[in-house]
């Protein structure tokens, strides 16, 4: 049924894109909208200012609803029939949206305003293909330096050596995730140039990689990063309320700064990130940029569809985007907006300009990717000498390389259980025959879910257990990432028979 529901409102959304020139738009419309809880009276607003100012006669009924960035794709993925209307998500979680058919394409008309008007990083973050599947809403994604002025010399912020230096002197932290977060350890690798490009087609499948971490400039960069996480000052951690807890440096960013102003006051210093120096020459870390973006579900009514963007095309434009700045502190993915005095003045978001020029905009990424990658600061933390290194790049080339030889057609338990890996490259956690039977450590967290190997599918999971509910947590209504998640360590045998879940415990 939901095949069938996906290929009807794929069919209905290309039609709507014929429709929206010639439909007459007038009417009220009942939608959903879901945005990140700070912005609910904000878009409140903004959906009436565009009821009162549109000229096709079209009034929105519109209900606000709460739903993170973070959880909104997966939302949308489990149910895109009950999803919101307009929806809002960080860009990591695209390409699987578009493989769900939860976006409905941008008009041509549409796609060339959002081209012209907004930061080409975000245009490529809403395109897959040749395609344009969102709307830009911010470019404030990206990370850069917080640091304490009382103990680190306004002299030192362009040297990561010094930096460590003063940091071990005055016996303070220097924060800045390595071992725990591919996102931030890519900045060593972006620093040196080297790349991982993903490549997508029409469809939002992953085809192909360009990849050359595992490369001289990739062994340059995990020198620089030995010396950093061999410190006894680094600490693997984004968070700013580490300055409570002896942190002279952390890396974060614009999310942080009210909380670290709160905590260092006029102490706090913000700044682009340094440079590292391997063999007399010195690399200026790179970082991650990106932005979160705004969705139209496909609709059956093709005229609704087409008002639904024009409400879209408002709520992330130039006045509405600038509301969100001067309210929220988000940086706005305008450009006339990131032009402004009052964006430049922002010492969050004029750090992040400044660490622009180094910054490589983070497109549609495979999934596995992230957990593969991390692994890379744990194996350079450990190795001994550049053979150690180089076996760090070897060994995430190898895992790499494996997510394209994936049998994505079969199923695999994910979890706790394997940290997360969901391109497990061993038969422990397969589905064979429809079963798999395995150990559940005691964790914190003992949850998981049956996935396609290098996918994170959430349709099979704690709503389609049938048998063995006594042996799991019951989610009720907040089924959040739809996960499994065991009440006891233990031996389980889990059955999928393709439409219900039943668990046994051994």
């Amino acid at each position: 049924m939901k095949k069938l529901l996906a290929f009807v409102l794929a069919a209905v959304m290309a039609l709507s894109v014929c429709l929206t020139a010639s439909a007459e738009l007038a009417g009220t419309y009942d939608i959903t909208i879901w945005v990140a809880e700070n912005a609910v009276a904000l878009t409140e607003k903004q959906v009436q200012d565009f009821n009162a100012t549109n000229t096709d006669g079209i009034v929105f009924n519109a209900t606000i609803e709460a739903v993170s960035e973070a959880d909104a794709a997966t939302q949308m993925i489990t149910d895109v029939e009950a999803g919101g209307d307009i929806f809002c998500f960080a860009q990591d979680q695209f390409a699987r949206l578009v493989q769900a058919n939860a976006l409905a394409k941008l008009g041509t008309k549409a796609a060339e305003t959002v081209t012209a008007n907004n930061d080409p990083a975000t245009v490529a973050a809403s395109t897959s293909g040749d395609v344009l599947y969102a709307y830009p809403l911010t470019a404030d994604n990206g990370y850069f330096m917080y640091y304490d002025k009382s103990v680190i010399p306004e002299e030192d912020v362009d040297s990561m050596e010094k930096l460590i230096a003063d940091c071990e002197a005055a016996q303070k932290y220097f924060a800045f995730e390595q071992q725990t977060s591919a996102w931030y350890l890519a900045s060593f690798f972006f620093a040196t140039g080297c790349k991982s490009e993903w490549k997508t087609d029409d469809e939002g499948n992953f085809i192909s990689v360009n990849d050359t971490f595992n490369s001289p400039a990739g062994l340059i960069a995990v020198k620089g990063m030995k010396k950093l996480v061999s410190s006894p000052f680094h600490l693997s951690s984004g968070s700013v309320n580490e300055f409570n807890s002896g942190a002279a440096i952390v890396v974060s960013g614009t999310w942080d700064y009210t909380a670290a102003k709160e905590i260092l006051g006029d102490n706090l210093g913000v700044t682009d990130l340094p440079s590292f120096e391997v063999d007399g020459k010195e690399y200026h870390l790179g970082s991650f940029s990106g932005c979160k973006l705004m969705g139209v579900k496909p609709q059956v009514d093709a005229v609704k569809a087409a008002a639904l963007h024009k409400l879209a095309q408002y709520l992330t434009g130039e006045k509405a985007q600038m509301e969100r700045f001067e309210e929220l502190a988000w940086g706005p993915s305008n450009l006339a907006d990131q032009a402004s005095e009052a964006v430049q003045a922002n010492p969050g978001l004029a750090a992040l300009i400044a660490q622009s020029p180094y910054a490589v905009p983070q497109g549609q990424i495979h999934g596995s990717w992230w957990d593969i990658a991390k692994v890379i600061g744990e194996d350079v933390k450990n190795a001994t000498d550049d053979a150690g290194l180089q076996a760090a790049l070897d060994n995430y080339y190898d895992k790499i390389s494996s997510l394209f030889t994936l049998d994505t057609s079969a199923l695999l338990f994910v979890g706790a259980w394997n940290n997360w890996n969901n391109a497990d490259d061993t038969d422990t956690y397969y589905l064979k025959d429809g079963s798999v039977t395995l150990d559940v450590p005691q964790s914190d967290y003992m949850g998981g879910r049956i996935v396609n190997p290098g996918s994170w599918d959430t349709d099979k999971g704690f709503q389609q257990v049938t048998e063995g509910k006594e042996l799991i947590q019951d989610l009720g209504e907040d089924i959040g990432d739809n996960n499994i998640v065991f009440l006891a360590p233990g031996n389980y045998t889990v059955t999928w028979d393709g439409t219900a879940i039943t668990i046994a415990a051994n």
